[in-house]
């Protein structure tokens, strides 16, 4: 094999080597379970408010943990406000910038210390009312 055929080959090889990490997106970088923040689609709180659970797509949940304290609870006029910075990609806590806002500007900020996707026997156990929507 000629020098020139294999430099021709390991470039191809690189070049598939890329297209492979790069359709496989951050989950296969960090080898963290991660979503995009517009697969998000709905949240609810735990019973002790210092929890969130976030539905993403149709199947997944995942637990995020609030500093202690947060006391977040779900009402009518209540919505969580998120803000995205660079990458939509959210794979870990430091990935989220969220705050429960109402419709009269009261703003609550809330720090997240951990997030990680739920088992299927753990969304099971979690109480129906506490499921996201």
């Amino acid at each position: 094999m000629s020098i020139r055929s294999k430099s021709i080959a390991a470039a191809l090889l690189g070049g598939l080597l890329f297209a492979t990490t790069a359709s496989a997106g951050p989950a296969a970088e960090t080898g963290h379970s991660c979503f995009t923040s517009r697969d998000w689609t709905g949240w609810s709180a735990s019973a002790d408010g210092d929890a969130l659970y976030l539905r993403v797509g149709l199947r997944d949940i995942y637990r995020v943990e609030l500093t202690p304290g947060a006391h977040v609870r779900k009402f009518a006029d209540e919505f969580l406000v998120t803000h995205v910075h660079g990458s939509d990609w959210i794979c870990s806590a430091l990935d989220l910038d969220m705050m429960i806002s109402d419709h009269q500007g009261f703003r609550q900020p809330l720090i997240a210390r951990s997030m990680r996707k739920l088992t299927p026997a753990e969304v099971a156990a979690i109480p129906r009312k506490e499921l996201p929507s």
